[in-house]
C-alpha cells in the first residue's frame, strides 16, 4: 500500500511530503486507520534537539484520529468503520501497564521514541525502498495512513469533529489529566499553571470545568488573553510572582503545573504553594533544578507528570462530553493547515503564531 506522509530526514532539515509504502497489513492487535487529522506536538518538533536518539529518516506525528479501514482480525474493541483517537503506546503487561499507568510502561521510551517494536523495522519504507523509522509513538501520523496497536486506538463518537480530535491524544490529554487525574482538583482548589501553550491552557479549562480557582502565568499577553477566556486569572509572569499569587489565591494554590521547565518558574511555584501543595512538572528539565532551603518542608510534593497519568480509554471520552457541554472548548486552540504545509505550521508553532497546529491530509479532504 502506497500513500502520502510528511518525512523528516535530518534533524536540521525540513519535513518532505513523499510518496511511502507499507510493505504488510495489520497484524491481529492492530488496525489501520486512514488518518482525518494530527496535531503538531512539541514532542515531534524535540527531535531534532536530540539528534542520535531518534531514529530517522521517519514519519512523526503521534496526536492522530481518523477512520478504521482494515482491522489484522476480530477485535471486540474496534471495528471498520470506527472513528477513533489515537494515542501513546504500552505494552500492556508490565508492572504499570497492569496498574493503569500506561504512560509508564517499562517500554514507553522505546515503543514511543527510540525505534518502535523489532518487528515493524521493515514494514515502512521510502518510495525507494528505504526502511523509515518503526511507528512514532505506535502512530507515525503525519501521514494518510497509519498502523497502530488496537490498544493505542480509542473509539470515540462519528458525530464529534474527528479532524480536530487529534490533540486529545497527548497535548490535551497532558494538561488536562494531570488536573483530573494527578491533582484530582475540586471546587475550591486553586491551581497555578505556569506557561500558557497548549498543555498549560488545556489544564486551565479541565481546571475551570473542576470548579477550581486557576491562576495563569505567562508572558505573551494573546496567551494570558485565552486563558482568561476560559476561564483564568491572568497573571504576567515577571518579578515577585510568590506574593502575586498567593495575593490572588487567599494564600497560595494547592497544585501548580509547570509546562516551562524553568528552573526559575519552578521555584516560585513552589513558594507559592500551601502545605502540602504538589507541583507538577510535564516538559523535561534541560538544566539543573536548584531547589531553595525549605520549599518542599510541611509536606509538599515534586513529581513529573506523563502523558497526565491518563488511561487515554478513559480520559478521552470524558474530554469529548465536556467538549459537547461547552466546559472543554479546546477547538478554540485549534489552526487547521493541509499536511503539505507542515513545514508551514511548524514555523508558526516555533513562532508561537498558534497554540494547536492540526494537519489535513488530502484523503481527507477528498471524503470531506
Amino acid at each position: 500500500m502506497r500513500f502520502g506522509a510528511a518525512v523528516l530526514r535530518s534533524y536540521q532539515g525540513t519535513f518532505t511530503l513523499e510518496e511511502v509504502a507499507l510493505n504488510a497489513g495489520p497484524a491481529a492487535d492492530e488496525v489501520l486507520v486512514r488518518i482525518a487529522g494530527c496535531g503538531m506536538c512539541r514532542t515531534d518538533l524535540a527531535v531534532r534537539r536530540s539528534a542520535g536518539r531518534s531514529p530517522l529518516p521517519a514519519v512523526l506525528g503521534h496526536e492522530g484520529a481518523g477512520v478504521v479501514v482494515e482491522t489484522g482480525g476480530p477485535d471486540p474493541r474496534l471495528s471498520v468503520g470506527d472513528h477513533v483517537v489515537l494515542s501513546f503506546d504500552s505494552c500492556g503487561h508490565c508492572h504499570t501497564c497492569l496498574g493503569g499507568a500506561p504512560a509508564y510502561c517499562d517500554s514507553f521510551a522505546d515503543l514511543n521514541l527510540f525505534g518502535g517494536r523489532k518487528e515493524n523495522a521493515a514494514r515502512f519504507t521510502d518510495a525507494s525502498g528505504i526502511p523509515l523509522a518503526p511507528r512514532w509513538f505506535g502512530q507515525s501520523s503525519f501521514a494518510e495512513y497509519a498502523v497502530v496497536p488496537a490498544r493505542n486506538a480509542v473509539r470515540v463518537d462519528p458525530a464529534l469533529p474527528l479532524e480536530l480530535l487529534g490533540p486529545l491524544g497527548c497535548g490535551f490529554l497532558t494538561g488536562a489529566g494531570a488536573v483530573f487525574n494527578t491533582f484530582r482538583a475540586g471546587p475550591g482548589d486553586a491551581i497555578c499553571v505556569l506557561g500558557a501553550g497548549a498543555v498549560g491552557l488545556a489544564a486551565v479549562m479541565a481546571a475551570a470545568a473542576a470548579g477550581a480557582v486557576v491562576v495563569a502565568v505567562d508572558q505573551h499577553p494573546e496567551r494570558l488573553a485565552l486563558a482568561e477566556r476560559f476561564g483564568a486569572i491572568p497573571l504576567y509572569g515577571t518579578g515577585s510572582l510568590p506574593e502575586r499569587i498567593k495575593q490572588l489565591t487567599d494564600g497560595g494554590v494547592q497544585y501548580a503545573l509547570d509546562t516551562t521547565a524553568s528552573p526559575e518558574l519552578i521555584n516560585d511555584a513552589l513558594r507559592a504553594l500551601r502545605p502540602t501543595g504538589h507541583l507538577g512538572l510535564v516538559a523535561r528539565l534541560r538544566a539543573m533544578l536548584p531547589l531553595e532551603p525549605g520549599t518542599l518542608d510541611r509536606g509538599r510534593r515534586l513529581s513529573h507528570i506523563c502523558e497526565g497519568d491518563a488511561v487515554p480509554g478513559l480520559l478521552i471520552p470524558r474530554l469529548t462530553e465536556l467538549w459537547r457541554a461547552g466546559r472543554f472548548p479546546f477547538d478554540q486552540l485549534i489552526r487547521t493547515y493541509p499536511l503539505d504545509e507542515i513545514n508551514e505550521a511548524e514555523r508558526d508553532c516555533e513562532a508561537g503564531r498558534v497554540v494547536k497546529p492540526v494537519l489535513i491530509p488530502r484523503t481527507e479532504m477528498e471524503h470531506a
